[in-house]
């Protein structure tokens, strides 16, 4: 199949912009194998400073800016940028993350390898603050039949550093409004289509940690999100009624524990794969 494929990113007013230009730097300049198209979602009015590192990112290179009257969030804005994708394989990025040089080349040729995959991901290195300061690695399962049954408990993919088929998305319903949640939802839904997946066993994107992470990972609004999903995949058969039973409650707890709490918990339980 053909190779070329388009990166899609969203940003909104509150991305850093000394973040957001490591993030398109490391999708471009130090990347081995650039991408054909880049489309750039402005989720709604961004700031002085955003503006200047898109301006200063765009001449010379295949950039489709999409710029939103007023923020839409990020589901509704990724699906809105992927009708603007050219090509049938689409990679994610976020605005403040980093990708590793031999990403795209890494993860690219194993469509060709595998043709009956939909979606791609790989491991993440987590840091905080200096992306020299790996704090954790986030490492998924490989195969489709084991990451099957991982996405009853966890989401199966870390997702900026995934690379999917536009077709597949879109047979599922592509990107939907799901607050905190959208790309867990969505992956439960391709499953339930009959999707494959599959993981690179090695970390491909650092991705940054900060205490506003397990601020974000917590509360009852997100809690009870995140109650709507499991219900969601008990329904579609994604997880188990015994599995529903005992994590939903766990989970429940510990996002509307405080947050030291949560970080201790992410620390220790979650990371532990």
């Amino acid at each position: 199949m053909e190779l070329k494929f388009t990166l899609l990113m969203s940003v909104y007013h509150k991305d850093n912009p000394v973040f957001l230009e490591q993030a398109l730097e490391s999708i471009w300049d130090k990347q081995t194998l650039k991408p054909d198209q880049i489309v750039l979602v402005q989720d709604g009015p961004l700031t002085a400073s955003l503006e200047e590192v898109i301006e200063r990112f765009l001449p010379g290179k295949p950039v489709h800016c999409i710029k939103l009257p007023k923020n839409r969030g990020l589901g509704e804005a990724l699906n809105i940028g992927l009708r603007s994708c050219a090509y049938e394989l689409v990679a994610r990025m976020d605005s403040d993350d980093i990708a590793f040089a031999h990403r795209f080349e890494t993860q690219l040729p194993l469509f060709e390898k595998y043709p009956d995959l939909d979606a791609i991901g790989a491991c993440i290195d987590e840091f905080e603050g200096s992306p020299t300061n790996v704090v954790s690695q986030r490492k998924p399962p490989r195969t489709p039949d084991e990451l099957l049954k991982y996405a009853g408990k966890r989401c199966p993919f870390n997702h900026p550093t995934v690379v999917f088929k536009k077709s597949s998305l879109l047979k599922s319903g592509g990107y939907l409004h799901f607050p905190l949640l959208e790309d867990y939802h969505l992956w439960v839904r391709m499953l339930a289509d009959g999707a494959r997946f599959y993981n690179v066993q090695e970390s491909l994107l650092l991705f940054r940690q900060s205490s506003d992470t397990y601020f974000k990972r917590g509360g009852l609004k997100y809690a009870l999100t995140e109650v709507r999903l499991e219900w969601m995949m008990l329904r579609l058969g994604i997880m188990k009624w015994w599995v529903f039973l005992y994590l939903v409650p766990a989970k429940f707890l510990t996002r509307i524990a405080p947050k030291w709490l949560r970080r201790q918990v992410y620390a220790r339980l979650v990371r532990s794969n």
